[in-house]
């Protein structure tokens, strides 16, 4: 059984488009973290990088909003915004209030914020506070940071429940609390009034000689949604393998109800092992995520880093993106040949060509069977060649990206 507690743990693989809140709550978020802001030039890149797309999943627990923001380097930051939880007792002040208040309880029914609580929940003076894995040893928040508040504010504008999460509490528990809570509110004010319910015997109810025709079919759910949350048992499965397949399976269930097609049929075990593994971000693994690469690469035969530098490829461009990783081919005249020369005109050679390969020190761009320059890089004198950025058409424009 799903207990309230289990809801306080949302992940967002998607967030809503665009940087600017668009709500009252939304902008009081965002004012938070400019206000204690000292460089101006961080936050306008830190916005910069909000709207380019550069925060990935991000996950809300009480307390905490946590993402992985991919900067200047191959491997993307862990990134955390803090913002203290209320006690007990604080949680029981906000719940009258609500429960009390018919048009404070309604405006959190239709998920906005109520404007009596908007100095109680809302950040205060030095909130949230800002941790980061980048090597900006500045005063936070720094870039990263900042492009992790510009996104979380689009998910308060579209929930409050998100920024009641931060506080502690999930909206499972919250909607359970307040219906018990005005209901005895409700007996207070009516303590004689005994309800009528009209209604019909049990023998006539059952009585029915046809059966009611079957309700329309459902339309399928916009997205899938999220798997439960397992115990922390040492003899059961592993909690993250166990969220990992029941995210995957719902998703291609989603895929097959809508399409007809499952999308990942025809995928070796490599490249499905490449693609599970490419949900967790390398940088900042957990215990656990560690374990699920250990298990995936045992299970396909190939090393941890293997699998590593093959999901890093399908972050950057897919089953193409692996494609090109494993896979070097002979290209025909024509682009590849185009591209030293303009390469070099623009400063950027020369590059030695090998196959569909073009290598420059520790710079490499690969070109894939579908006319995509992928830019590759190394530590100079080494060969251990990893993905870091996203692909172009222009072998110019790849290999200026990072």
């Amino acid at each position: 059984m799903i207990t309230a507690r289990d809801d306080r743990r949302r992940t967002f693989e998607t967030v809503p488009a665009g940087v600017e809140a668009m709500t009252w709550w939304g902008r009081a978020w965002v004012v938070a973290l400019e206000e204690r802001a000292s460089d101006a030039a961080r936050l306008a890149r830190g916005r910069t990088y909000a709207a380019e797309g550069h925060v990935d999943a991000v996950t809300i627990t009480p307390g905490r909003i946590v993402a992985y923001v991919r900067g200047s380097r191959a491997r993307p930051y862990r990134t955390e915004l803090a913002l203290p939880a209320f006690t007990d007792a604080e949680w029981g002040e906000v719940l009258e209030t609500v429960a009390a208040d018919p048009a404070a309880l309604a405006a959190l029914l239709e998920r906005e914020v109520p404007e009596s609580l908007a100095e109680t929940i809302l950040p205060g003076p030095g909130e949230p506070a800002a941790r980061c894995s980048c090597p900006d040893v500045g005063r936070p928040p720094c870039k990263h940071a900042a492009a992790l508040c510009y996104r979380a504010a689009r998910l308060l504008d579209e929930d409050p429940f998100v920024l009641l999460l931060l506080r502690g509490r999930g909206e499972r528990e919250l909607l359970e609390e307040l219906t018990r809570r005005n209901a005895a509110h409700a007996a207070r004010e009516q303590p004689d009034t005994t309800p009528d319910f009209p209604g019909v015997p049990a023998r006539a109810a059952v009585a029915r000689t046809a059966l009611p025709p079957l309700p329309a079919p459902m339309a399928a759910p916009v997205a899938p949604g999220l798997p439960p949350a397992y115990p922390a048992d040492p003899a059961a499965p592993d909690p993250l393998a166990l969220d990992q397949l029941a995210t995957d399976a719902g998703a291609r269930a989603l895929a097959l109800l809508a399409t007809g097609e499952d999308p990942i049929a025809g995928l070796t075990l490599w490249q499905d092992a490449v693609r599970l593994a490419s949900a967790h971000p390398t940088a900042g693994l957990t215990g656990v995520a560690r374990t699920l690469y250990r298990d995936l690469a045992r299970a396909t035969g190939r090393t941890t880093t293997d699998l590593a530098r093959g999901a890093a490829a399908w972050r950057q461009g897919g089953l193409p993106g692996l494609s090109v990783l494993d896979e070097p081919w002979d290209p025909p005249a024509g682009p590849f040949d185009r591209a030293r020369p303009a390469l070099l005109a623009a400063g950027r050679g020369p590059y030695r060509p090998d196959r569909n390969r073009l290598t420059a020190g520790n710079r490499q761009l690969r070109l894939s069977r579908e006319g995509l320059w992928y830019p590759y890089e190394s530590r100079l004198g080494d060969a251990d060649w990893w993905p870091s950025g996203r692909p172009s058409t222009d072998p110019v424009d790849a290999a200026l990206r990072r």
